[in-house]
């Protein structure tokens, strides 16, 4: 196995006990099936190169707890919690369907580091230039349940505002039907939380 030094990115908070979304139930199982999943991905054949959606095989979904359930009507089945930098309602996590997949973001050293929101954090730019600093870095980790989640409606905004580089080449066609993807989402499922 090359010698692959894996961070984990600023934002990632599915390894933390009380989290908002996926959350990652065996550390280190998860991590090794990351880091080798790492070994055989190509980051330079994406779209945009160093970006990856790494797919985990199945025994990853015994390691996570998925980040969404069924839309409910009851108010009961609600908290609200801090996350993101607002406060939201999110379905309590033992309303979370079972997991039906499970996928890594990872960066390439160099991606993460040219991410505009990355640029912008002077923490996360130190982490890109220490002595041994990382090779990869780990953004998320989606555990997901039902159809193929869509980005999120925030993260779908901010990256057309210019927070990630692929979405500067996305098609006026892409976006129209990325955005009806999102509400269809919306209007089924919920984010939960511990």
């Amino acid at each position: 196995m090359p010698n692959i030094r894996l961070a984990h990115a600023n934002i990632l908070t599915a390894f933390h006990p009380q989290t908002v979304g996926t959350k990652v139930l065996d550390p280190h199982g998860l991590t090794s099936l990351i880091l080798d999943a790492i070994t055989t991905y190509d980051f330079d054949a994406q779209r945009i190169p160093g970006q990856g959606f790494l797919m985990l095989p199945d025994v990853a979904k015994e390691m996570v707890s998925a980040g969404v359930g069924p839309r409910s009507n009851n108010p009961d089945h609600y908290v609200t919690r801090f996350w993101r930098d607002r406060v939201g309602c999110y379905l309590r996590r033992e309303y979370a369907a079972p997991v039906g997949g499970c996928a890594a973001i990872v960066y390439s050293r160099d991606a993460y580091a040219s991410d505009p929101d990355v640029q912008a954090d002077p923490a996360e730019m130190v982490k890109m230039t220490w002595p041994g600093c990382p090779t990869h870095v780990l953004v998320a980790v989606l555990a997901f349940a039902g159809p193929k989640p869509p980005l999120s409606t925030g993260r779908f905004v901010a990256n057309l505002a210019g927070g990630n580089k692929e979405s500067a080449t996305w098609s006026a066609d892409e976006i129209r039907a990325m955005a009806k993807d999102i509400i269809a989402y919306d209007d089924a499922w919920s984010v939960v939380a511990d």
